[in-house]
């Protein structure tokens, strides 16, 4: 990655209809424009999200979604939809980087995003990004939440199963959503940590102690398990297989699509689906690989993206 940069500007968005939602600034202020699209929904940005850019070409806006990171309130579901957050990246676009274009990079949830934003707006995307595809459809959900990955991690399983009575085992999703919004402070933390670990041990190749770190305090679990169950409840707040669909609208947006081989969270078979439904863009199979952004073959086809798509501007590379 690149080297770490600071913020040169940051401030709050306000939604008007009950957020705050927190950007930040990185990189040249007058390089190519960029917007960056975190996962979860909930996970909120990082610092090394800005090292995916070349920080001479590139003046890249971060934000942390409603309700997640420096967003408030913190882990509000209240107008927290798919397209509330299409609405956040248009106002961000339009107030904050004050550009007609932007290149639009989202991995995982960031992923289906960027291809929302993309299809709503497609003559505001100059490049999209993606890595780790997710469209949130019903199969995809049952994979992780329900059965499919649970095959790869019985271990792991069993503590995702354990706040959960075997009655209400059918429905995983529906079952977790009763105790993440209910009022006993004890259940909706020990449901948060078990939806969050769930994830936080299953989404790299090989065991990773940062990522198991990553939203271990209760408070990030709860903001992380409370609004990915929200959003996966209601299906992404979209018709099943609508991002598929759309693809053809993309067709005249340049692109790069990249997937670990090995993606037990978001496995291979959506990216492959939007893949062939979007041949224009290039498509990378990492074969060494999971779902993380930072494992080493998915990040080097990240930079190498980044790289590709960045533009002189009078500063050396």
């Amino acid at each position: 990655m690149y080297p770490e940069i600071q913020p040169y500007s940051q401030g709050f968005l306000n939604t008007k209809d009950g957020h705050q939602v927190y950007w930040e600034l990185c990189g040249n202020p007058d390089g190519k424009p960029a917007i960056f699209l975190h996962g979860g929904p909930g996970g909120g940005c990082s610092p090394a999200h800005r090292r995916l850019f070349n920080p001479q070409r590139y003046n890249v806006l971060l934000f942390d979604q409603r309700g997640c990171g420096r967003s408030v309130p913190h882990a509000s579901l209240e107008n927290n939809t798919t397209w509330d957050l299409v609405a956040d990246i248009e106002r961000l676009r339009t107030e904050v980087l004050k550009t007609e274009k932007v290149l639009v990079f989202g991995g995982s949830w960031g992923s289906t995003l960027g291809l929302a934003y993309a299809q709503t707006h497609p003559h505001r995307v100059s490049e999209l990004i993606v890595r780790g595809i997710f469209t949130v459809r019903h199969e995809e959900l049952q994979w992780f939440y329900q059965e499919g990955a649970s095959w790869l991690f019985p271990d792991h399983w069993e503590n995702y199963l354990a706040p959960i009575p075997e009655n209400e085992r059918h429905d995983l999703i529906t079952a977790y959503r009763k105790r993440l919004t209910g009022d006993d402070r004890k259940a909706k933390v020990e449901a948060a940590q078990a939806w969050t670990q769930w994830e936080s041990h299953t989404i790299t190749l090989l065991p990773n102690a940062a990522h198991l770190a990553e939203h271990a305090d209760d408070e990030s679990a709860l903001a992380f398990a409370r609004i990915e169950n929200h959003y996966f409840v209601h299906k992404g707040f979209m018709e099943e297989g609508q991002l598929l669909r759309n693809a053809h609208l993309l067709h005249s947006i340049p692109g790069v699509i990249i997937q670990g081989r090995y993606d037990a969270c978001t496995p291979v078979k959506t990216a492959w689906e939007l893949h062939k439904a979007w041949p224009q863009a290039e498509f990378h199979l990492v074969n060494d690989a999971g779902h993380a952004f930072d494992e080493p073959g998915i990040l080097a086809k990240l930079i190498a993206a980044t790289d590709k798509f960045s533009v002189p501007c009078g500063l050396p590379a």
